[in-house]
């Protein structure tokens, strides 16, 4: 199934030429803060044999007049605190300069019509354009227009199969639960169908006549905060009532399963996929031909993760790491479904495969040490050519109809902007087709790759871009992000937001650290559940490297992450305060003993672990939670918690918690702020303003924190 991604690469600022420290970072002259009050409770959890404190348990009420009155509080603190930092108004206005430019997705097919999203440059929401077949084009879907302030999103679309309806889905402040309404294509009418309270689902058509989402019907508590269980699929049929979308699959007896469903081509098979956590997934498959829902298990275990890629007639093909590390492309015949009879189409080979189908070939993307490398096939499993990309960096799309004769894609790189390429491929020839306009000349910049040594000695690579000429003399301001879980691989892209960095003589460094997908599943393995800390041990010997090898010292570096990047860079700061001067813990996973409470936190056991597993488990958790290892006395560096309010991935409590927990024991001077979107959540549909909003407060925050009293 389709889902829109609008993935959002927010702009730094490139502001304006040269950097200049009026001092050092040493040198600044700072006072320790006077925080706003936060009440202790006196709540104590044990969990075997331990007692554990959770003072501020009461800022998980995310519906109290108190968190509210909390929240106003700290946000007041830190707006008064980045007011007093003379460039951060031009620091906005440098952001906005630069995030001032089109940019245009690639074009999809649907029915009659070719579609693309475009934004003007600050547009809170992209805009869906159609093109008709005289090759004339006109606004389809402008979701700008569902608010006035740009916190309604698009959150996801399907076309019907003849293209004549859409089935799309908006989200409300950020949040994961999901509205769905049906559109009549050829007037742009809305029909009386309205599905609410959806979540963690797409829209699966069946034909024309209705289709298949996955939701929590029964949903009590708050819907911020509260935990997810009992997933379930139902179909709506067009023009009818949704209190009469009829179960077609899950029951109470697995509360924290979560499914979701694909139709084959020829509308004979429902493939279900359904999942305990964010690895691995049960297959069935449910006979549409046949009177009723009656699901048949091909896999009944959660051991391998299994994909739904594409169908032709009964045949069903798969991608899945079941006896293949790095993953390979199976084919199933759907009257005889059983695992051991399935045939492999694009084996296993030494890297990361995923795939896409379009134009009657499969496109078999690899990830070659991080960098992509894409290959076509017939439906055969033979290969037809290696598809010639601009560079080394990341594709996006080779995806469309059987029956396209051109299909696009998308090539990036942290110095290459997106830019949009058509591609025939019965010649294999690729043209440029859409090339953003931005003040910015690559050829001033250069990023390389690097491979590093972790604490056991494993190798671990990291991208490192800057201006050509960067002097190596421990002063360069230096950001270093990271993620490392869930299988997540970090590929290059381009970052408006990081020109301002690499114009000022900065560093920008990703670390490709265990826990990730970049080398399959073994590597995911590595930096999972007892072996976590083999995530938090490589962040700190990439910050090690680029102090080691001169880039900055620790007076220059600042670290970020985000969700479970936030729980890195927590877990990094409290482990070792010393090694960085500012971070950004962004969206995190904080309160490890707790995580799995709310909302679907319990998917995340599989690369966490839960503090009821086991008293190793619990001990382990404890070591290294963030929210735990908070010490009194500490001189903690510059910190900058962010969340919003409508998270309702990673509740805001994490952040709430952690935030009043680094106050109250911060020794040093430096800040520890905590800053709250509201109307805001964990970051997909957030509105352009906001984006804006945020990346100036964090640069202004960051280069002042690291001595620079005025920009030049």
């Amino acid at each position: 199934m389709k889902t829109l991604r609008i993935i959002y690469r927010i702009t730094y600022i490139a502001a304006l030429a040269l950097l200049l420290p009026a001092c050092g970072p040493e040198k600044k002259k700072m006072e320790k803060m006077n925080y706003p009050e936060t009440r202790r409770g006196d709540q104590v959890d044990v969990y075997y044999n331990d007692s554990v404190a959770d003072p501020y348990r009461w800022l998980e009420d995310d519906r109290s007049e108190e968190t509210a009155d909390w929240v106003k509080r700290e946000n007041q603190f830190t707006n008064a605190y980045l007011k007093q930092i003379p460039y951060r108004d031009s620091l906005r206005k440098r952001l906005e300069e630069l995030y001032n430019y089109e940019r245009v997705g690639a074009p999809f097919h649907e029915g009659d019509n070719y579609y693309y999203f475009r934004n003007d440059g600050l547009q809170n929401q992209s805009v869906m354009y159609r093109v008709n077949p005289d090759g004339d084009d006109e606004v389809f879907f402008d979701p700008n227009k569902l608010s006035d302030d740009g916190t309604v999103a698009l959150s996801g679309f399907e076309f019907s199969e003849d293209g004549s309806l859409m089935a799309y889905s908006i989200s409300r402040g950020g949040a994961d639960w999901q509205e769905i309404y049906v559109m009549r294509v050829a007037d742009k009418s809305l029909l009386d169908d309205k599905v609410m309270d959806v979540k963690f689902s797409g829209t699966e058509w069946l034909g024309n006549e209705g289709f298949f989402y996955s939701t929590y019907k029964d949903q009590s508590g708050s819907k911020l905060s509260s935990k997810t269980e009992n997933h379930k699929v139902f179909y709506h049929k067009v023009g009818t009532s949704s209190s009469d979308d009829l179960l077609v699959f899950g029951d109470d007896a697995d509360p924290k399963r979560y499914v979701g469903v694909q139709v084959t081509k020829n509308k004979r098979y429902l493939v279900v996929q359904a999942a305990m956590s964010t690895s691995g997934n049960q297959l069935y498959l449910i006979d549409l031909s046949k009177k009723g829902y009656n699901p048949f298990p091909v896999v009944s275990t959660f051991d391998n993760d299994i994909e739904y890629i594409t169908s032709k007639e009964d045949k069903i093909f798969l991608l899945t790491n079941r006896n293949a590390s790095n993953r390979k492309l199976v084919v199933m015949d759907a009257s005889n479904p059983m695992p051991e009879n399935w045939k492999d189409i694009i084996p296993e080979t030494e890297n990361v495969l995923s795939v896409s189908k379009g134009a009657g070939y499969l496109f078999a993307e690899y990830q070659k040490d991080v960098l992509s490398q894409v290959i076509q096939y017939n439906y055969n499993g033979v290969p037809v050519r290696e598809i010639q990309l601009p560079g080394q960096g990341t594709v996006g799309g080779f995806g469309g109809k059987s029956n396209d004769e051109v299909i696009y894609y998308t090539f990036t790189n942290y110095v290459y902007p997106s830019t949009v390429f058509s591609y025939d491929p019965k010649t294999g020839k690729s043209e440029l087709f859409r090339q953003p306009k931005i003040d910015f000349n690559p050829t001033e910049y250069e990023s390389r790759q690097v491979f590093f040594q972790s604490g056991d000695g494993t190798l671990i690579p990291m991208m490192i871009t800057h201006k050509k000429g960067l002097e190596l003399n421990g002063k360069n301001p230096t950001m270093l992000y990271g993620y490392g879980g869930f299988n997540i691989s970090l590929q290059p892209n381009f970052n408006t937001s990081v020109l301002v960095l690499l114009e000022q003589g900065g560093v920008y460094a990703v670390a490709n650290l265990r826990g990730g997908g970049e080398y399959g599943e073994e590597w995911h393995n590595a930096g999972t559940k007892l072996h976590k800390q083999n995530v938090f041990n490589d962040f700190i010997a990439a910050a090690e490297f680029l102090i080691k090898e001169k880039y900055c010292t620790s007076d220059y570096l600042a670290i970020s992450g985000g969700s479970n990047g936030g729980l890195l860079v927590g877990a990094t700061l409290t482990q070792r305060p010393d090694l960085m001067k500012v971070a950004f813990p962004a969206v995190g996973v904080l309160d490890m003993l707790r995580y799995n409470k709310f909302t679907a936190g319990a998917g995340w056991a599989s690369d966490y672990g839960t503090a009821e597993d086991s008293p190793e488990m619990f001990k382990y958790l404890y070591k290294y939670s963030p929210l735990h290892n908070v010490k009194d006395g500490t001189v903690y560096p510059a910190t900058m918690i962010t969340t919003g309010d409508h998270d309702d991935r990673v509740v805001p409590a994490h952040s709430f918690k952690f935030a009043a927990t680094l106050q109250r024991a911060q020794a040093g001077a430096a800040p520890i702020l905590i800053r709250i979107d509201v109307n805001a959540g964990h970051g997909a549909g957030k509105p352009t303003s906001k984006i804006l909003d945020e990346q100036a407060d964090k640069w202004a925050f960051m280069f002042w924190n690291m001595g620079y009293e005025k920009l030049k």
